[in-house]
Protein backbone atom coordinates (compact mmCIF):
# COMPACT_ATOMS: atom_id res chain seq x y z
CA UNK A 1 0.00 0.00 0.00
CA UNK A 2 1.56 3.42 -1.06
CA UNK A 3 2.24 5.88 1.59
CA UNK A 4 3.91 9.39 1.44
CA UNK A 5 7.71 9.77 1.45
CA UNK A 6 7.82 13.03 2.56
CA UNK A 7 5.02 14.77 5.19
CA UNK A 8 2.88 17.50 3.52
CA UNK A 9 3.81 20.87 4.57
CA UNK A 10 2.06 23.60 5.92
CA UNK A 11 2.00 25.74 2.93
CA UNK A 12 1.05 22.66 0.48
CA UNK A 13 -1.60 21.69 3.13
CA UNK A 14 -3.75 25.24 3.15
CA UNK A 15 -3.02 25.78 -0.59
CA UNK A 16 -5.10 22.70 -1.10
CA UNK A 17 -7.68 23.54 1.19
CA UNK A 18 -8.22 27.54 -0.21
CA UNK A 19 -11.71 26.10 -2.14
CA UNK A 20 -12.82 24.96 1.26
CA UNK A 21 -13.67 28.01 2.41
CA UNK A 22 -17.67 29.35 3.72
CA UNK A 23 -18.90 32.27 1.90
CA UNK A 24 -21.73 34.17 3.76
CA UNK A 25 -25.01 34.16 3.08
CA UNK A 26 -26.58 36.39 -0.02
CA UNK A 27 -28.86 39.14 1.48
CA UNK A 28 -30.95 41.57 -0.79
CA UNK A 29 -32.61 44.44 0.35
CA UNK A 30 -36.74 44.52 0.09
CA UNK A 31 -38.31 46.48 -2.41
CA UNK A 32 -41.23 47.42 -0.04
CA UNK A 33 -40.22 48.22 3.28
CA UNK A 34 -36.33 48.21 2.45
CA UNK A 35 -35.19 46.35 5.75
CA UNK A 36 -32.59 43.04 4.47
CA UNK A 37 -34.52 39.50 3.68
CA UNK A 38 -33.14 36.08 1.78
CA UNK A 39 -33.34 36.01 -1.55
CA UNK A 40 -36.71 34.33 -3.15
CA UNK A 41 -37.94 34.29 0.72
CA UNK A 42 -41.24 35.81 1.49
CA UNK A 43 -39.98 39.15 3.70
CA UNK A 44 -40.81 39.03 7.47
CA UNK A 45 -41.22 42.52 8.33
CA UNK A 46 -43.81 43.25 5.16
CA UNK A 47 -45.18 39.59 4.34
CA UNK A 48 -44.51 40.87 0.86
CA UNK A 49 -42.99 38.31 -1.84
CA UNK A 50 -43.11 39.40 -5.46
CA UNK A 51 -45.46 42.35 -5.48
CA UNK A 52 -47.95 40.34 -3.53
CA UNK A 53 -48.70 40.21 0.11
CA UNK A 54 -48.26 36.56 1.30
CA UNK A 55 -48.43 36.99 5.04
CA UNK A 56 -50.58 39.29 6.98
CA UNK A 57 -48.02 41.47 9.17
CA UNK A 58 -50.59 43.62 10.85
CA UNK A 59 -51.09 42.74 14.82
Amino acid sequence: MPVPKRKTSKSKRDKRRTHKKIEGQAVMTCPDCGEAKLPHHVCRECGIYRGRNVIDTEG
